[in-house]
């Protein structure tokens, strides 16, 4: 956990009020404004999302899952089963299942290109990408790639498709409109998520062995820099929030979340999450970010303005919860189970955002 910092007693009564309802606070780096953070309650964790359905699977109870994606063209949502090789497509009007796709051993990530009517998923076991016709819904096509394909981001202005193959150190491009790698960029690292930032119209990377961010351009795939990441160690996860020109980072390492500028290319804040952080996902709408944590607890941050952050507390969660979708027309929050009270489970968890002031 994040050290404290120490304060001088203050007889100005304002300054009190202020510093004894501030749990922890975060000390900006030289030359980047002060971010500070609210008060957290350690028992408003279970408050905040509210569980209002449960969606049975028919693959395998017990094995793993991964990423999930959202079509809110078709209102869809994609979930992966990474242990038993499928991919599932949820109506999110009824929570009924609609198609399981099979034939995608490992597969762990999944990205909608919806202006081409497909999706891509990444398929660690065969290392290949496969290709989803969403009209036809089928799997048309795979395309072999490097090692343990992972993340997925989708520069839909320029066509492509990022793909970061986690152990080869690399990142695959995808033309959408051929279906065919164009180009393979390495680092000296692993690579961790992906996403394509539209204002800026460069592709961000998490290089997780360095603890930096590198940022592509697709117009020439090219590497243009690499942004250190402050105190976060491990950053895998990442989710923007493009209006305000802001990343968040799930780091694994030492159980941070991270707030980090993309316009300056400078980290301004970092607040302790629950153990095993892995997925992070930003809700628009509500200024909330949720971090999906592997030992059992959904942690969950509140965006008071862009340079002003706070934990609002760690929501309960079966084991192994490391993934979740956010639904932004209904805030509605998903994520799979693969275990229920220490028993083999196959389900997905359906949460209402519970308001707090």
């Amino acid at each position: 956990m994040k050290k404290k910092p120490d304060f001088t007693i203050c007889s100005c009564f304002a300054l009190l009020a202020l510093f004894t309802v501030t749990i922890w606070s975060y000390k900006a780096p030289a030359g980047i404004p002060g971010t500070s953070t609210g008060k957290k309650s350690p028992d408003s964790g279970a408050q905040l999302l509210k569980q209002v359905a449960s969606i049975e699977l028919p693959g395998p109870k017990g094995k793993r899952f991964d990423y999930l994606a959202i079509d809110p063209s078709r209102n869809l949502l994609f979930s992966t089963h990474l242990g038993a090789g499928l991919l599932y497509a949820i109506d999110l009007k009824t929570n009924k299942l609609v198609k399981t796709f099979n034939d995608l051993p490992g597969i762990e990530g999944i990205e909608i290109a919806a202006d081409v009517k497909k999706a891509y998923t990444s398929n660690w076991l065969e290392n290949k990408i496969g290709v989803i016709d969403l009209v036809q819904m089928r799997l048309i096509k795979k395309i072999p790639t490097e090692s343990k394909p992972d993340g997925i981001a989708y520069a839909a202005p320029f066509h492509k498709v990022y793909v970061s193959d986690e152990r080869a150190h690399a990142e695959a491009v995808v033309d959408t409109r051929k279906d065919a790698i164009v180009t393979t960029l390495h680092f000296q690292s692993e690579t961790g998520n992906p996403r394509y930032d539209p204002i800026s119209k460069r592709i961000y990377v998490n290089l997780q062995d360095k603890d930096v961010i590198a940022e592509i351009d697709p117009g020439t795939d090219k590497e243009v820099a690499e942004y250190a990441v402050g105190e976060c160690r491990g950053n895998h996860g990442m989710a923007l929030d493009v209006e305000h020109r802001l990343a968040f980072l799930s780091c694994e390492d030492n159980n941070l979340m991270t707030v980090f500028r993309l316009d300056s290319h400078q980290p301004i804040a970092s607040l302790p999450q629950a153990k095993g952080g892995d997925v992070i996902a930003f809700d628009a709408g509500l200024k909330r970010i949720y971090v999906a944590c592997y030992e059992g607890a959904i942690s969950v941050f509140q965006e008071d303005d862009p340079t002003h952050f706070r934990k609002l507390g760690d929501v309960p969660v079966q084991k192994h919860v490391h993934s979740l979708a956010i639904d932004p027309a209904t805030h509605k929050v998903y994520a799979p189970e693969e275990q229920e009270n220490g028993k083999p489970a196959a389900k997905i968890i359906v949460f209402d955002a519970v308001p707090v002031p």
